[in-house]
């Protein structure tokens, strides 16, 4: 995607920037999305300024003195929407945003939207591997809830790779930030779009385990209508999945190569439904 305008009460992006003053007007086009759809946002920043000059970050969204002063716009330091986020745990951060966005209906507004500067919570590997499965944990929240979310990450600070790990875990991301990505839906275990191949191995492992789905009645129902393409060590990735969760896996696809594929490596723990 090239730009976060028009986006609905649900949306999550992942937008990985190398100049701050870009992410942050795409950051104030967000909230005024939200703002126009009647809202509650928030603003989460990295930056050391005083509070009193925080809102000056937000230059050219309107009437941001009596948003803040109604409600409708919060901004929040980092440390403080995400107080001890490596002690509460993914869940508890999901909680905290579920009672957020309950505040924001009981006020009247249709939902709650946070854009956050977020760099510094996944700066180390551990940090990310927690954060990753935050991201999926929230993400499925969202496909229920009227809540959004705009994630910046600083590629200059974390790099190609690290920011792939926590991009490839929303629905949508900017430009080149990773080759695919593994999201929640209402309708199935988890989502994946993109392309699977060797160089994204090591990524999709971490991003399974970072969903870390349950299987259903004894299956995991996949959705990759919007894969281009998968090789062969994604679907051994996937069975494993399977059997360690003592599950069927059920590839929801439009690519014919699938089933040849499944066949030819034997994988007993996978099936293809194909789409037209």
């Amino acid at each position: 995607m090239d730009g976060v305008r028009r986006l609905s009460l649900h949306d999550h992006v992942c937008w990985v920037y190398e100049d701050i003053a870009d992410v942050r007007k795409r950051i104030v086009d967000f909230l005024a999305d939200g703002l126009a759809l009647g809202q509650r946002v928030c603003y989460v920043t990295e930056s050391a300024a005083p509070p009193g000059e925080l809102p000056r970050l937000l230059d050219g969204l309107g009437g941001v003195d009596d948003a803040l002063r109604e409600g409708a716009l919060q901004i929040q330091s980092l440390a403080h929407r995400y107080t001890g986020f490596t002690g509460v745990g993914p869940a508890d951060q999901v909680a905290a945003y579920a009672a957020a966005t309950r505040e924001a209906l009981a006020a009247g507004y249709t939902g709650f939207r946070v854009a956050a500067e977020a760099t510094g919570l996944v700066r180390e590997p551990e940090q990310r591997a927690s954060f990753a499965r935050y991201e999926h944990l929230v993400d499925r929240y969202m496909t229920r809830e009227p809540f959004a979310a705009l994630c910046a990450y600083d590629r200059r600070v974390l790099g190609p790779e690290a920011t792939a790990q926590i991009a490839c875990m929303h629905p949508m991301s900017s430009p080149d930030a990773a080759p695919f990505r593994l999201h929640a839906v209402r309708d199935a275990a988890f989502a994946v779009d993109g392309e699977l191949d060797r160089a994204g191995q090591a990524l999709f492992a971490g991003a399974l385990a970072g969903a870390d789905p349950e299987p259903a009645g004894g299956e995991l129902l996949v959705d990759a209508t919007g894969l281009h393409f998968i090789d062969h060590r994604s679907l051994l990735q996937l069975a494993e999945l399977a059997e360690r969760r003592r599950a069927t896996l059920t590839l929801r696809t439009a690519l014919r190569s699938v089933p040849r594929l499944i066949d030819i490596l034997g994988l007993t723990s996978i099936r293809a439904e194909l789409t037209s």
